[in-house]
């Protein structure tokens, strides 16, 4: 068997590091992960992701590359800095760009639309911006939804109810017609297993294997 690969994950919530380790098993990589909330909670009280932290996020990002054969970014806010590290030729990638080409190639085939579910106000105009970026040409609609409540529940430590929270929101949109919808936040994803209208695509498993690939 080959050297099992090195990938650094950085989060800015500590709860996405079982996340991802449950997402790896089977998977011949060896994870670190790093969590720097603040790149976050900064963001959130700044309404967005500023240059500022996106900077900040970048150096963090190749700093991590230089002792790892891939670096994920877990944080779908922070998103944008992945795009930016990589341009340097490292290999960083965002979690949430394996989710948008999943999402969109699977609308391509039916529906053509895909309805991005996100938990956090900051998270809503990365997400549309790679989803349409990625959409392009392919004749596929984004639409952006959030789901009521739910990062109230999560930043006050009731991951049961955020994830019952997303799973309702998730079903009302299922309801409502929606084919592909997609949990834009990987800490979203325990939220897609307890979904009874269908089975929303969730990140970390998409990403890892992204990462994996280097791509």
């Amino acid at each position: 068997m080959s050297a099992p690969l090195r990938i650094a994950c950085l989060h800015t919530v500590d709860s996405n590091v079982p996340v991802f380790e449950a997402a790896s098993r089977g998977l011949n990589i060896v994870m670190s992960h790093h969590i720097r909330a603040d790149l976050l909670s900064r963001s959130e009280a700044a309404g967005g992701l500023t240059a500022e932290i996106r900077d900040e996020a970048v150096a963090v990002l190749l700093g991590l590359a230089k002792d790892a054969d891939a670096v994920l970014l877990t944080c779908s806010t922070v998103g944008p800095a992945a795009d930016q590290a990589a341009v340097s030729g490292a290999a960083v990638l965002r979690v949430d760009g394996a989710l948008a080409r999943e999402a969109v190639a699977m609308a391509a085939r039916g529906s053509k639309r895909v309805i991005a579910l996100c938990a956090v106000q900051t998270t809503v105009e990365p997400t549309r911006a790679l989803f349409e970026r990625v959409a392009a040409g392919s004749g596929v609609a984004i639409e952006m939804k959030i789901a009521p409540g739910a990062w109230d529940a999560f930043k006050s430590g009731d991951t049961a109810g955020y994830h019952r929270l997303v799973a309702v929101a998730a079903d009302e949109l299922y309801d409502g017609g929606a084919d592909v919808i997609a949990l834009a936040q990987a800490s979203m994803a325990g939220g897609a297993a307890l979904a009874t209208r269908g089975t929303p695509l969730t990140s970390p498993a998409a990403g890892l294997a992204a990462a994996a690939r280097r791509d």
